[in-house]
């Protein structure tokens, strides 16, 4: 073992002539732990929560997506459908319509959108898993009958039990449509209701699924799509499968896999967890303070080694290398120590369940507050404090060296 890290070691487990300087050593390396603690927790519950998001996300969303780059549709008599279908472990190659409307249902109404779907759509295991089916089910296949999230349903007042429940659909219409007069400007339709859909928020409150060839007659859409939907097997590499699909379709399509269809969500899910972790950082900041004060009190009391030391030969590289030692070390222990606890807590909270959500009644997703442990986190939180930890130390070293020469 180095010299200057030996003596560190040596200061911080011996007894210091002030029992203060014992006291505030200890703090410093609680304080250090409390926020290695928090930072490490925090990060895994936005973790759990991007995981629950995802997940409810990947239920209604293909798994890759197909659109023109030139224009707002494609036309699918054109489209390599057989040679994407031809693929290791594409399972289903959809065309699909998306398109915003107005939906109506008596005195209520609400903006969102409507899309088109084959009856090979419901057929995808995720999605049939989401469908929750009324007493009065029917195939939803059928024309005439669609399928509100639950959300737009709840703004709608839609009751799927009820066997007069129906929506009217207006979609604008294409060409030079008057904007004065409604029934020139929209095409108008209605979709009986008896089942609906739950995933992700945002989407349960603004998505209307109708059949495809419904819809394709009242947009005007016959033989075209918005897109095109690729399902494929669950244990499959998406990426090699996206390579593949880009060479067959060219340059004038868009091949978007799952992130990158929901690339503003997921944006704003990492920037929310960079802003809370530059926060706990400054937290951090402040809680090194302690281990500043422990030092400067450390480097006083040290003073008669500090010459002696000098006496025997060594220099001021040596002695700074001994309290940058002292001041990193107890950084790390207190870090380490607060990962080793915020692990074990993650842990218990992601198999046992701790905290819950709300007051238990089950009105949320999940009825634990989710948590996923990454070992990104645990090596940026080790990191932060290291270097935090560092700075801190080399400034006070060399501030209170100065001042004892």
């Amino acid at each position: 073992m180095k010299l200057p890290l030996f003596i560190a070691q040596r200061y911080l487990l011996a007894k210091k002539s002030h029992n203060l300087i014992n006291i505030v050593t200890w703090i410093s390396i609680v304080s250090v732990g409390v926020a290695a603690f928090a930072m490490i927790f925090v990060l895994s519950v936005f973790n759990g929560f991007n995981v629950v998001i995802s997940d409810s996300i990947h239920k209604m969303t293909a798994d890759l997506q197909i659109t023109s780059v030139n224009g707002k549709t494609l036309n699918v008599n054109d489209f390599p459908f057989e040679e994407i279908k031809k693929i290791k472990n594409v399972d289903l190659v959809l065309p699909t319509i998306t398109e915003d409307a107005l939906f109506r249902n008596q005195e209520k109404q609400q903006i969102g959108q409507i899309k088109g779907v084959p009856a090979e759509f419901y057929t995808v295991e995720r999605i049939d898993n989401s469908i929750i089916k009324s007493e009065r089910f029917r195939n939803n296949n059928e024309v005439g009958y669609g399928t509100p999230g639950i959300g737009m349903a709840y703004f709608l007042g839609i009751n799927p039990n009820n066997p007069f429940s129906m929506i009217q659909v207006y979609v604008p219409r294409r060409g030079n449509a008057s904007s004065f007069n409604l029934e020139n400007s929209f095409n108008t339709g209605q979709l009986f209701v008896n089942q609906t859909f739950e995933t992700n928020q945002d989407i349960d409150e603004t998505m209307i699924l109708a059949p495809h060839e419904w819809l394709s007659e009242l947009v005007g859409y016959q033989g075209l799509a918005s897109d095109v939907e690729i399902f494929v097997d669950q244990s499959s590499n998406v990426n090699k499968i996206k390579k593949e699909i880009k060479k067959i379709v060219g340059p004038d399509f868009n091949v978007h896999d799952q992130y990158e269809q929901q690339s503003t969500l997921y944006k704003m899910m990492k920037s929310e967890k960079l802003a809370v972790y530059l926060i706990l950082v400054f937290i951090l900041v402040m809680a090194t303070f302690n281990v500043i004060g422990s030092l400067s009190m450390l480097i006083i009391e040290k003073k008669k080694d500090t010459a002696t030391l000098r006496a025997m030969g060594g220099d001021n590289s040596l002695i700074r290398s001994i309290f940058l030692n002292e001041g990193t070390i107890i950084s790390i222990v207190g870090g380490i120590l607060g990962l080793i606890l915020g692990i074990i807590a993650v842990l218990l909270q992601q198999y046992v369940g701790i905290i819950r959500l709300g007051d238990g009644t089950g009105s949320y997703i999940v009825e634990y507050y989710p948590v996923a442990l990454q070992m990104q986190d645990v090596l940026i939180v080790l990191a932060t404090i290291t270097v935090i930890g560092g700075i801190a130390a080399y400034t006070t070293v060399r501030i209170s060296m100065k001042n004892l020469n």
